[in-house]
């Protein structure tokens, strides 16, 4: 499976990117899935709902389905998050991965970077980080792009994944 990932600090602009290279690289032909890592307590189920109700009597797991879209809902009571490479292996086959956090894993990344955020570069010294986007002009060891240029970002992706 090809996955490339979409790094930096909070509010460097990672989801903005991710979700402008998901349409670009999309209308281009390929399938793309998304992981997102968070690191704060989520709940994509809302009180009151069937689902919830089922989670929260005690279910593990509740698969939520309908004629649009499918929902896997597990609780992990006390067991450890998943890797990566575990939440990977549940994905369908699909062209490319693009992963938004997980910044310590070993696969490749861009590091989004917003100065105004405040941030030092996380590059430096970073063998996973290939590239940089930003929103100024920067000195890097890697090449670096314009925040807000996605379709020169897409282009280094697909090319360094081989599609």
């Amino acid at each position: 499976m090809r996955v490339y990932g979409v790094t930096g600090w909070k509010n460097a602009g990672k989801t903005g990117l991710m979700e402008r290279l998901v349409a670009e690289i999309t209308g281009r032909g390929f399938s793309v899935s998304t992981l997102k890592h968070a690191h704060h307590s989520v709940d994509v189920d809302q009180p009151g709902t069937d689902s919830y109700r089922h989670r929260t009597a005690g279910a593990s797991e509740v698969l939520l389905a309908s004629g649009q879209r499918l929902a896997i809902m597990q609780e992990l009571r006390g067991a450890p998050e998943p890797s990566m490479a575990d939440l990977l292996a549940r994905l369908s086959p699909i062209d490319l991965v693009l992963i938004e956090g997980f910044k310590r894993e070993d696969h490749p990344k861009i590091e989004a970077f917003r100065a105004e955020a405040g941030n030092a570069l996380m590059a430096p010294g970073n063998p996973t980080i290939r590239a940089v986007a930003s929103d100024t002009p920067l000195k890097a060891d890697q090449p670096v792009f314009d925040l807000n240029d996605t379709a020169a970002i897409a282009d280094f992706i697909l090319q360094e994944v081989g599609l």
